[in-house]
C-alpha cells in the first residue's frame, strides 16, 4: 500500500504514523532523493498558503538547532540583499505548542535573524505540524539548499536520535541513506560537541577528515592534547577551517592519514558429537572462510559441495522471509 507524503497537505496529517513517498530498498533502509526534488519539495511546503507579516519577537527558534554559524559573510550578504529588495521568499512556522500568539520556526531561520537585525517584520507561512514532520522539513529545506556542512548535518542527525527520532525518520530529514547517517553519527559518538562547536562548521573539511579526527579525538589518551590546544589564545582567532587543522595536527603526530583499525576475524569452532570433523569458521565481514580437518573432513567437505546450490536457494529464501 502507498505511503501518504509528509511533505504534502501538512496542515492536514492526522497522525504521526505516515511517512514521506520515497523510493525505498530494504524495508526503508536506503534512500535516494536528488537536489531538485528536494527543492521541489521545500516549496510546496509554501503553494498556495496566505503570507503574514509576524513580528520576529513573537517567533522562537527550532527546538533542534542546525548550524553552527551565526556570523558569516553569507549571512551578512543575506541581511543586505533583503535591506535593497525585501524578503524574497518567506519563511516556515508553527503555532507555539505551548503559549498562544506565539511561533516556531520550521525553517528560515538566518531570514528571521535577518528580520530581527534590519528591525522588521519578517513575512513567513503559518502551518499546524507535529514534531516530526517539523524536523522533516526542517532538515529536507536544508538538504534542497545544500549548504550545511558534514559536521552540521552530522550534529543535526545526532540531535534528532537524542530526541528519540528512529535512522528513518533522520535518513528522511537530511536526504541520506542508512550508511550516510551511520557514518555521521558515529563521528558524533566519538567527537564531543563541545569540540564541534569549538572548531565550528569548517566548511572546506569533507566527511573524512572529519572521520579521522573523530578516531583521534576518540581515544582517550588524546583527552589533555585536545584541551590545551583548544584553550592556546590564537585558537578562537583562526577561522573555522583553520581551527579543524591546528587540532588535527596537533593530535595526529605521525602526520599520516588516520584510519579505524582493522577488526580481528572472528572465530568460530564447530564439531560434531562423534568428533569425526573439525571446523573452523573465520569471518571479518568482508570475507568468509571454512575449513574442515579430522577424519570425515573430505567426505563431509564433498558432500556439503554437492549440495551448495540447494543451500544457497534455502538462504535467499530464508533472507526474504525476513525482509517481508
Amino acid at each position: 500500500m502507498a505511503r501518504k507524503n509528509l511533505l504534502e497537505g501538512l496542515a492536514g496529517m492526522p497522525d504521526e504514523s505516515a511517512a514521506p513517498n520515497y523510493p525505498m530498498r530494504g524495508a526503508g533502509r536506503s534512500l535516494v532523493r536528488s537536489l531538485d526534488e528536494l527543492a521541489k519539495q521545500a516549496e510546496k511546503f509554501l503553494e498556495g498558503e496566505a503570507v503574514v507579516d509576524l513580528d520576529p519577537d513573537v517567533v522562537e527558534a527550532s527546538f533542534v538547532k542546525d548550524r553552527l554559524s551565526e556570523d558569516d559573510e553569507d549571512f551578512q550578504a543575506l541581511v543586505e540583499a533583503i535591506r535593497a529588495r525585501g524578503q524574497d521568499t518567506p519563511i516556515l512556522v508553527r503555532p507555539h505548542g505551548k503559549i498562544d500568539g506565539r511561533y516556531q520556526v520550521v525553517f528560515g531561520h538566518r531570514r528571521l535573524r535577518a528580520a530581527r537585525e534590519l528591525g522588521r517584520n519578517v513575512r513567513a507561512v503559518v502551518k499546524t505540524m507535529d514534531d516530526r514532520t517539523h524536523v522533516i522539513a526542517q532538515g529536507q529545506e536544508n538538504s534542497a539548499r545544500a549548504d550545511l556542512t558534514f559536521i552540521e548535518r552530522a550534529l543535526f542527525a545526532s540531535r534528532l536520535e537524542e530526541l528519540g527520532y528512529d535512522r528513518e525518520v533522520i535518513s528522511t530529514a537530511l536526504a541520506a541513506n542508512a550508511a550516510s547517517v551511520s557514518k555521521m553519527i558515529s563521528v558524533m559518538d566519538r567527537i564531543s560537541p563541545e569540540v564541534v562547536q569549538a572548531i565550528g562548521p569548517a566548511p572546506s573539511v569533507g566527511r573524512e577528515r572529519w572521520v579521522e579526527l573523530s578516531l583521534l579525538a576518540g581515544k582517550a589518551s588524546n583527552a589533555a592534547d585536545i584541551a590545551k590546544l583548544m584553550d592556546e589564545d590564537s585558537f578562537p582567532q583562526l577561522p573555522s577551517d583553520k581551527r579543524f587543522e591546528a587540532l588535527y595536527t596537533g593530535l595526529n603526530k605521525s602526520a599520516r592519514p588516520v584510519r579505524k583499525a582493522q577488526v580481528a576475524a572472528a572465530k568460530i569452532k564447530w564439531q560434531p558429537r562423534d568428533k569425526a570433523v573439525q571446523a573452523e569458521m573465520k569471518n571479518d565481514g568482508k570475507a568468509f572462510s571454512f575449513s574442515m580437518k579430522a577424519k570425515n573432513a573430505g567426505r563431509f567437505g564433498e558432500f556439503l559441495s554437492s549440495r551448495l546450490d540447494a543451500l544457497y536457494e534455502q538462504f535467499l529464501a530464508e533472507e526474504g522471509k525476513q525482509g517481508d
